[in-house]
């Protein structure tokens, strides 16, 4: 696999984490594979393992999405939100919700296309410190970046 780029996690203040990676497609087709629920469920895995047998997607503001993922041992996780704002194929913003001892983040995605490239940063805006912090600690950017190198391989063949 030749990947263009790989993540990168930042934390920019003292309540936002910012994922960025850099895709070799256009910015429309980057955006698709964010908002279309067949697209998502290939791709928006996490670790190995990990099925995505819930994928609802209303892709307009006031809309809602919800995703349930499964592990091969049938345990299950989820979460949804609202979408805020929706501007394809360059930005996309919504909530999101983990359950009970989570709180809601805000997250705002922006797609930059150039040359046929398009990087993706997404900045995710926490109540606090302390949840952006406990959120760093449970493996988000490992399973984000395994993540990442399928969205790359489904965008290839997309091309």
């Amino acid at each position: 696999m030749n990947l263009t780029d790989t993540l990168t996690v930042t934390t920019p203040s003292d309540r936002e984490a910012v994922l960025s990676r850099t895709f070799a497609a256009p910015a429309h087709l980057v955006f698709r594979a964010y908002t279309e629920p067949a697209l998502v469920s290939q791709w928006m895995l996490g670790p190995e393992g990990w099925t995505m047998p819930i994928c609802d997607i209303d892709l307009r503001p006031g809309g809602t999405w919800h995703f349930v993922w499964r592990k091969s041992t049938g345990q299950e996780m989820s979460m949804h939100g609202t979408y805020l704002e929706v501007d394809p194929p360059s930005r996309l913003i919504s909530t999101e919700n983990w359950g009970a001892d989570w709180p809601e983040t805000t997250n705002t995605m922006v797609l930059q296309e150039k040359d046929g490239k398009t990087r993706v940063s997404t900045t995710i805006l926490y109540v606090s410190r302390e949840a952006r912090d406990a959120a760093m600690k449970t493996g988000m950017k490992d399973g984000a970046s395994v993540s990442y190198d399928r969205l790359e391989k489904l965008l290839s063949s997309l091309s």
